[in-house]
C-alpha cells in the first residue's frame, strides 16, 4: 500500500492550496539552501539574498562604525493566489497588495492549473505598475501553473535527493488525479532507476523489481543505469505487486496491464533467487541497449525521471519505436 503526503480527490482550492504550501514547506525541512534557491531562482532577482547571511567586519548603514559579524535575513513576502483555471479577477488581485507587511521584497503569486491570458495578465500589471509607482512599493507578480511549481522544484533537485524526490513524486501524482496539471501524459516519460547487481537478470526476463513503498510518476519507458550510463530502456507493459504474507503464501495484484501465468512465474523466480517478499514488478515488451551517459560524478541513490518530449524532441503525434529512442539517447548525455 503507497502512503501519501498530499490529499486527494479534493479539487477544491483550498486543498490544492494547502498541497502547494505542503510542498514548499517539506522542501524547507529538507533542505533550507534549496528552498532559498528556489526563490531566488524563480521569484527574486539573483542580487537578493532572502536566506540568513553571516558576515564580517561590516560597516554599519549610518558608516559609523565596522561590527565584528552581522547575522541578517532580507525580509520578503509572497503572497498566494490560487485559482483551478485561469480565474484571476483584477479586482480581487489588486485588494490583495494591500496586504504586504512592511517587507523589502515582496511578490504576488498566481498559481493554478494553466497560465494566466496573456491579455488579462497585460491589463493586472498595467495597473500593478501604477499602484507601485503611487505607493513607492516594487510588488512583483509571478504567474505559474502547479506543473511549472513542480519542476521548478525538481530542476533543483540531483541524484542524492531520493528522499525530496519520492515527496515531489508524490505531489505530481496527486496533481495529475485531481487534474491540477494540464493534459499530463505518461508517453513522454522516461523513469530510470540503478539495476548494478540485478541488471543480467532484469535483461534476461524484461522484468524490474522495486520495494512496493517506494512512490513512482506514471511512466511509459523505464531505462536501467549502472556503470555511468542508462545501458537498456523498454516499454512499461504490465505492473503488479507481490506480497508474502505472514503464513508464506503470496498475495499479487495487478495494477496495470494483463497478469499471465508467464509474468507470475517470472516473479516467483525473482522472489525465489533476490529473496523478495513485498515488491512491485515492472514488466517491459522488452530491453533494448543504449547508452544514456551521466557526465557527472556519482550514480543516482534513487529513480532518476526524463521528459523524452524535451530530451528528445519526441511527438505524440510522431512516435518512435522503442528502439529508435534508444539509439537517439545514445548521442545524449545528461548530469
Amino acid at each position: 500500500m503507497k502512503i501519501h503526503y498530499f490529499q486527494r480527490y479534493q479539487q477544491h482550492e483550498n486543498v490544492a492550496t494547502a498541497n502547494a504550501m505542503l510542498l514548499l514547506s517539506r522542501l524547507y525541512n529538507y533542505s533550507a539552501d534549496k528552498f532559498y534557491q528556489l526563490l531566488k531562482v524563480n521569484f527574486f532577482s539573483s542580487s537578493i539574498e532572502p536566506e540568513i547571511g553571516f558576515n564580517l567586519q561590516v560597516k554599519s548603514k549610518n558608516g559609523n562604525s565596522v561590527p565584528d559579524a552581522v547575522i541578517s535575513q532580507e525580509s520578503f513576502s509572497i503572497i498566494v493566489e490560487t485559482k483551478i483555471g485561469d480565474w484571476y479577477y483584477e479586482d480581487q488581485l489588486m485588494r490583495h497588495l494591500k496586504s504586504f507587511g512592511d517587507t523589502n521584497n515582496k511578490i504576488l503569486l498566481t498559481l493554478s492549473t494553466e497560465l494566466m491570458n496573456e491579455q488579462k495578465k497585460k491589463c493586472f500589471e498595467e495597473r500593478l505598475r501604477s499602484f507601485n509607482s503611487q505607493n513607492v512599493s516594487k510588488i512583483q507578480h509571478i504567474n505559474m501553473t502547479f506543473e511549472g511549481l513542480a519542476k521548478a522544484i525538481q530542476d533543483l533537485l540531483d541524484d542524492r535527493d531520493y528522499e525530496m524526490q519520492d515527496i515531489l513524486d508524490d505531489y505530481i501524482e496527486c496533481c495529475i488525479e485531481d487534474k491540477l496539471i494540464a493534459n499530463y501524459d505518461s508517453w513522454k516519460i522516461l523513469r530510470v532507476q540503478l539495476a548494478n547487481a540485478t541488471f543480467d537478470f532484469n535483461i534476461r526476463e524484461d522484468l524490474y523489481f522495486d520495494n512496493i513503498d517506494r512512490k513512482f510518476r506514471k511512466h511509459k519507458y523505464l531505462g536501467l543505469y549502472k556503470e555511468k550510463s542508462v545501458k537498456a530502456i523498454g516499454e512499461v507493459t504490465t505492473i503488479v505487486t507481490a506480497v508474502k504474507d505472514e503464513n508464506g503464501d503470496i498475495v499479487f495484484d495487478c495494477e496495470m496491464g494483463e497478469f499471465t501465468d508467464e509474468k507470475k512465474n517470472k516473479i516467483l523466480s525473482a522472489m525465489s533467487e533476490w529473496n523478495l517478499s513485498h515488491e512491485r514488478y515492472f514488466f517491459v515488451d522488452k530491453f533494448y541497449s543504449t547508452d544514456f551517459k551521466k557526465t557527472s560524478l556519482r550514480a543516482p541513490m534513487g529513480s532518476r525521471v526524463f521528459d523524452l518530449s524535451y530530451v528528445l524532441g519526441l511527438n505524440k503525434q510522431e512516435p518512435l519505436s522503442v528502439i529508435e529512442i534508444a539509439d537517439k539517447l545514445k548521442t545524449k548525455t545528461w548530469e
